[in-house]
């Protein structure tokens, strides 16, 4: 499948950071144009300025269909585009009798309604493109639970896109657009910028008791591996679900 992605147009959400960024280096070696959504336009830049000109950034909050609505508008300019990751989404721990109003809303905003409202945005664009693709970004502790405690709404948001992605590839599998759900476990991202440092510790805490080991190994840059190898594949041949994860133990001991 080499040089499937050449010269392709993606759309990554959350793409200035983390799971997005390094989804976007690696498509962006493997020959595609991308166009990077996020919130914070500093992380854009930067994210840009290291990809080069293969890359382009705009502002959006996923979360709102109007702001997604225009960045797309804004985007589709640059040529047609050929697939959409849905990468964007945020977590903040909380043990459920103190959950926040407004964190809860930012993590459905972000996590799930984002999905939807991007896949309502990049449907049209896709339709009739060669090879159309949408992968959209589950979570590990969506299934598991020796993930990070305390994490019950966004692995409430995370299950919906699975859910929510099952209908997608039904409903545009007449229109030859693939659709992948894709599972990635724990890695090395930034997804813990701004925790409350305080409910952080007791979920933390919560979390060492929770068995002895925990898994390691996996790095952002894998996840990026995984979606450009899921986008490569030919017209008419979709990967359903792909789960990645970390497959090492270590003792939580010395993680501590």
């Amino acid at each position: 499948m080499n040089g499937a992605l050449e010269g392709h147009h993606y759309v990554v959400t959350g793409g200035g950071s983390g799971f997005g960024l390094a989804i976007a280096r690696q498509l962006v070696a493997s020959g595609a144009r991308v166009s990077l959504l996020g919130r914070r336009q500093a992380a854009l830049d930067e994210a840009v300025a290291e990809l080069g000109a293969a890359a382009a950034g705009y502002t959006c909050d996923v979360g709102d269909a109007g702001s997604v609505s225009t960045a797309f508008s804004r985007l589709a300019e640059a040529g047609p585009v050929d697939g959409l990751v849905n990468n964007a989404g945020v977590a903040r721990p909380a043990a459920i009798e103190h959950l926040v109003e407004e964190e809860v809303q930012l993590q459905v905003s972000t996590n799930f309604l984002g999905t939807v409202f991007c896949c309502q945005a990049a449907i049209p664009l896709l339709r009739g493109r060669p090879n159309p693709r949408i992968v959209n970004l589950s979570s590990a502790s969506a299934w598991h639970y020796d993930e990070m405690t305390h994490l019950s709404i966004y692995a409430s948001t995370k299950a919906a896109v699975e859910r929510f992605t099952r209908d997608l590839r039904e409903e545009v599998q007449a229109d030859g657009i693939g659709v992948t759900n894709l599972r990635p476990g724990s890695a090395g991202t930034d997804i813990a910028a701004g925790w409350d440092p305080e409910r952080f510790a007791i979920a933390f805490q919560e979390w060492t008791k929770a068995g002895d080991f925990m898994d390691v190994g996996m790095e952002a840059e894998h996840v990026g591996q995984a979606v450009a190898h899921v986008l490569a594949y030919p017209p008419g041949v979709a990967v359903d679900l792909i789960e990645i994860r970390p497959n090492q133990l270590l003792a939580k001991s010395e993680f501590i």
